[in-house]
């Protein structure tokens, strides 16, 4: 073999080679967590999406009883993962993953139209730091659960839905425990691992200027998708291109 093509061969195998260590590393695992008021059905379509790029999706459904409870039955879904996990929360979703997210399956974190807690922090004292849209919250009737009045859900949550998905997610709501939202989080897990946000830039129910202000401070790769709160069910396609993008990324940081 002259030394030309000798060259090329050596060549070709080195781009084979690196295009094998790109699709070696890319987590393939995602862990969906999703927020309060909603369950995980909502994340169908994206789910779908990922499951189409070859991923594979598991979405929590944690019990909303509290901060501890939800931490603790996203730790029991990363215990079923073979190798390492993106974890993704939306809305209060995120308070879960800044805690779960210390798991060692978990290679990176996405925040989709989320909480982004620092230490100390509860959901309670970040919605109230920046006003917010019209979130008619009201108290069951033993004052331990919240949830949103149905009256008021579709132009709070979901006002880029089509009408009858967001009537059927303001009547299959999840109530949300009190203790939940009044939680303060410990060190938070994307000091130590990479993460990723989506703004929501038509949010209603957090403020759009608190998820850009809570991603920089956490110094988290910032995607802005105009959508609603609900923009994980409104706009599927841009935010599974979010979190493919970012599983990606964290496989080759870790790797």
């Amino acid at each position: 073999m002259n030394k030309h093509l000798t060259f090329i061969a050596s060549l070709a195998f080195a781009t084979a080679g690196i295009a094998f260590a790109a699709e070696a590393a890319a987590v393939k695992n995602i862990v969906i967590v999703h927020g309060a008021l909603a369950d995980g059905s909502g994340w169908r379509k994206a789910t779908e999406i990922l499951e189409k790029r070859g991923f594979n999706v598991t979405v929590v459904q944690e019990p909303l009883t509290s901060l501890g409870d939800d931490v603790a039955a996203t730790k029991r879904v990363l215990d079923l993962q073979t190798g390492p996990v993106l974890l993704v929360g939306h809305s209060y979703g995120g308070m879960v993953i800044t805690e779960a997210g210390h798991d060692p399956h978990v290679a990176g974190l996405v925040y989709v139209a989320a909480f982004q807690p620092d230490k100390g922090e509860s959901l309670l004292s970040l919605a109230s730091s920046k006003p917010a849209g019209s979130m008619d919250i009201k108290e069951t009737k033993d004052g331990k659960y919240l949830y949103l009045d149905p009256g008021a859900f579709a132009a709070a949550f979901a006002a880029d839905l089509p009408k009858a998905e967001a009537d059927f997610l303001a009547r299959s709501q999840v109530f949300a425990a009190k203790q939940a939202f009044s939680a303060k989080v410990g060190r938070p897990a994307w000091r130590t691992k990479p993460s990723w946000s989506v703004v929501a830039t038509d949010d209603r129910s957090i403020n759009p200027e608190l998820e850009r202000d809570m991603a920089k401070r956490a110094g988290s790769d910032m995607t802005e998708i105009k959508g609603s709160h609900a923009v994980f069910a409104s706009q599927p396609e841009k935010v599974a291109d979010v979190i493919e993008n970012a599983a990606t990324k964290a496989g080759r940081q870790r790797g």
